[in-house]
């Protein structure tokens, strides 16, 4: 299992749009093969920071949504919201023992 995490920080002016854009698109994410859920995270500190965790079967389940369509519609349409670079971390979940 990948968790994916990604930190956005948006213009002020540009929270909202993010908001509906993200809601606009949740259950088309979640539909995508492999994937086990996505949710969006708010920064109480900092309200301009939005945050995605996402949980996927496997990395090639990732990186086949990266590549999809539903991602050229969805990627494009958040970039154009930041007002800095985003930070991006992907976990290999371990097993409980």
């Amino acid at each position: 299992m990948i968790v994916r995490v990604v930190r956005l920080t948006l213009e002020a002016s540009n929270v909202e749009a993010f908001d509906a854009l993200f809601h606009e698109h949740h259950a088309d994410i979640e539909s995508q093969p492999g994937c086990h859920g996505v949710e969006l995270l708010t920064d109480p500190a900092h309200p301009c920071v939005r945050g995605t965790l996402s949980r996927w079967e496997s990395e090639d389940a990732l990186n086949a949504y990266r590549a999809s369509e539903l991602f050229g519609v969805v990627w494009p349409a958040t970039k154009a919201l930041f007002s800095d670079q985003p930070e991006v971390w992907s976990y290999e979940a371990v097993e409980r023992r």
